[in-house]
């Protein structure tokens, strides 16, 4: 009996030791960084972003940043966008910062695992035809958040523009911002991108309808929540 009574002692000290070990442990977590203009600005991402990312990997396991603002361009995200004259707009990266200060703070103190960066903006660009320098801009940003986070397996996703303005009549590089999202996100098999055209036809909020709007429809937008996510997760699973 007394050889019984140690070994359980022995066993429950055992398990108390494994149990102790896996809690003081926490898992690596999936972040997920989201900006761009107002597209991105508008996209409520408790509609299905978050619950498609937690369904796969549990709530507790993922961390999600959003910062956007309408209207910008891209060079108030990237540091070095300049036109090919030279004498064009500078860059002023003020949203990039204000992005990163809610990025470190919402990582402070955690284990990461992986890095997916989520990217829905081109509109201000197209408009002010500077789609001869936003293939560098698009992939100088990039190299810039993995340099600042000392990553070189962020997995980049994009959304591509809408089939808004196909005849560039009111943006005149629409088109040709659209195919160097595509190029950029054929580039680097860490990167993709994401179909909008058939988001931006229907009801939105106030109840108006549009068609082939600059922005998304109320359904488009959890549409496009929800294909964000689920690119996000292939490309995660693809890397492993």
């Amino acid at each position: 009996m007394k050889v019984f009574e140690v070994n359980k002692v022995v066993v429950a000290a055992l398990v108390i030791m494994v149990l102790s070990s896996c809690m003081s442990k926490p898992k690596a977590k999936h972040v997920f960084i989201l900006s761009g203009q107002s597209n991105m600005a508008r996209l409520d991402l408790k509609a299905t972003f978050i619950p498609t990312i937690e369904a796969k990997f549990g709530k507790m396991n993922v961390i999600v940043v959003k910062d956007a603002a309408g209207g910008q361009p891209i060079r108030r995200w990237h540091k070095n966008s300049k036109s090919l004259e030279g004498n064009g707009p500078k860059a002023k990266a003020d949203l990039y910062d204000s992005l990163m200060i809610k990025v470190n703070a919402a990582i402070a103190n955690e284990k990461i695992n992986t890095v997916t960066f989520i990217w829905m903006q081109g509109e201000r660009d197209a408009r002010e035809k500077l789609g001869g320098v936003y293939e560098n801009s698009l992939i100088g940003l990039h190299t810039q958040l993995s340099n600042d986070l000392a990553r070189t397996d962020i997995n980049f996703v994009i959304g591509r523009l809408s089939d808004f303005d196909m005849q560039n009549m009111k943006y005149p590089h629409w088109t040709k911002i659209r195919d160097i999202q595509v190029k950029v996100a054929n580039s680097n098999p860490r990167f993709d991108w994401i179909n909008t055209d058939d988001l931006n036809d229907g009801i939105i909020r106030q109840g108006k309808e549009i068609d082939d709007d600059l922005h998304m429809s109320e359904s488009g937008y959890k549409i496009m929540g929800e294909r964000f996510a689920t690119k996000s997760i292939q490309l995660l699973e693809d890397s492993q």
